[in-house]
């Protein structure tokens, strides 16, 4: 079940990045307010899964989810750019947390 839980705070990581890149430097309210209530459950969760599993591997594989994910979703949703480099480089990134959970 942590497992769970600290992947669910990776993709509130990934909410928190684009609401922090959309409340345009907390100008905007409701992004703003986004940003700090995404925060917040990402760090719960993430302290939540502490609980259980071992601090290096949670924070490589709740910062890989949130770093991958924003990547994506920059490229998706933001217009940042998209290349085969980029997907590829990515694709290594999750490769690491499959293998973190699968070997740590």
């Amino acid at each position: 079940m942590a497992w769970v839980i600290l992947v669910l705070a990776g993709f509130f990581e990934v909410a928190m990045a684009l609401s922090l890149k959309l409340s345009n430097g907390f100008s905007h309210l409701w992004w703003t307010l986004s940003f700090v209530t995404t925060a917040l459950l990402s760090f719960g969760l993430l302290s939540y899964a502490l609980k259980t599993l071992e601090v290096g591997t949670a924070y490589a594989v709740w910062t890989g989810v949130g770093a991958a994910g924003t990547a994506v979703l920059g490229m998706l949703l933001l217009g940042d750019q998209a290349s085969a480099a980029r997907l590829f480089f990515i694709a290594l990134i999750l490769a690491g947390v499959v293998g973190l959970r699968t070997f740590a």
